[in-house]
């Protein structure tokens, strides 16, 4: 792999008892030796790098100028807040969520624009005709607030995947006439995960329309009430984005639906930390090494990874170790963290020059959607 003036490191595998080749060359996303040095020497490479006092203090002084893109960004439609109280789900944050708390927080991180999702469950709590008529009224009022504040806003649209004729109905409705910009999935749906062969039709027309999809995670049947002092939004949520990024590559969709775009929620969840396990599983076991012909890493580094909830060092040198800064964009998972949470997190982690910064917080999710140039 080439991804231009990046840099290269070796990553070494241990062997195991199948005897594989089981050292890999990746390149990936600006990782310097400053990620794993010890903290004194990372303190001298971080000031050598224009991020010590005097380099955060330039940045900082930068954080309200409007350019940022959030694409990691909640909404509550009335409906959906009257179906979070009617069905018990949600919390008060979801509940007393207003445009005006989005706008506030965005300008005082200097976020031009957000990308409006709905958060979990979506319509997982649901079904049939109710959960359609849930997502048409939730995808028309995201419309409505870009139409509304020009210039402010985008939209992943929700759609019910487990309803095949549903969704493709509404994929056509929330992108051809309310003209949102995407699509928005849980990671799960009622335990099927998104390589799921039931959600084949749906991945097809996504593939054809050359989709970004944007995931966020959601609690699985599975997993709910595992731990009384764990919440999911503890563990259960980084490993379940974790899953569906397996799924996908494992079930072989990444490589058939290679024009869907992905992005996936909290730099890939735990995918990062098992990077070993998802470099080896074609090699231990055949049948996968169809689903990744040119290896793993040539599959997990062309998904895009979101910034929310983990713009700090360990988070961030863990996903570039293995995935580009190309890949990297901006979200803050509004309203359960705050903007600029984000902008000085991604600043004092010390892992990024000044120029990956902007690009992960605007250059790259315009890659995405060109129409945000405007």
């Amino acid at each position: 792999m080439n991804h231009g003036d990046e840099g290269k490191m070796r990553l070494s595998i241990g062997a195991c008892a199948c005897g594989c080749d089981d050292t890999l060359s990746l390149t990936n996303g600006g990782l310097s030796r400053r990620q794993f040095m010890a903290s004194a020497a990372g303190a001298a490479t971080l000031a050598a790098t224009g991020f010590g006092r005097a380099g955060q203090a330039l940045a900082q002084s930068a954080d309200t100028k409007s350019y940022r893109i959030d694409v990691h960004h909640h909404l509550s439609p009335p409906s959906y807040i009257q179906a979070s109280v009617a069905n018990n789900f949600g919390d008060g944050l979801l509940r007393g969520w207003t445009v005006e708390k989005s706008l506030a927080d965005m300008d005082q991180a200097g976020i031009a624009v957000s990308m409006l999702s709905v958060t979990q469950p979506g319509v997982n709590f649901t079904s049939g005709e109710a959960a359609r008529k849930l997502v048409r009224e939730c995808n028309e009022y995201n419309a409505k607030l870009i139409s509304d504040h020009p210039g402010r806003f985008g939209g992943w649209a929700m759609l019910p995947l487990t309803d095949t004729e549903g969704s493709l109905k509404e994929i056509a409705y929330a992108l051809d006439t309310l003209k949102l910009d995407g699509i928005g999935l849980m990671t799960n749906y009622r335990d099927k995960w998104l390589g799921h062969p039931s959600f084949l039709p749906v991945m097809e027309e996504l593939n054809r329309r050359k989709c970004v999809v944007y995931t966020h995670p959601s609690t699985a049947d599975c997993c709910v009430n595992l731990l009384p002092n764990e919440p999911p939004t503890l563990v259960e949520w980084g490993t379940d984005t974790t899953r569906t990024i397996g799924d996908i590559v494992f079930s072989g969709n990444a490589q058939k639906f290679r024009d869907i775009k992905w992005i996936f929620s909290h730099a890939g969840g735990t995918m990062p930390f098992l990077i070993e396990r998802f470099i080896r599983q074609p090699m231990i076991e055949a049948k996968y090494k169809p689903m990744v012909p040119d290896g793993t890493l040539a599959e997990l580094t062309r998904f895009y990874y979101d910034t929310a909830q983990t713009s700090n060092k360990a988070s961030m040198s863990a996903l570039t170790a293995i995935i580009p800064t190309s890949q990297i964009v901006f979200g803050t998972d509004f309203p359960y963290r705050t903007g600029i949470d984000h902008v000085k997190g991604l600043r004092s982690s010390g892992i990024f020059t000044d120029a990956q910064i902007m690009d992960i917080e605007r250059g790259n999710a315009l890659k995405l959607l060109p129409r945000l140039n405007a």
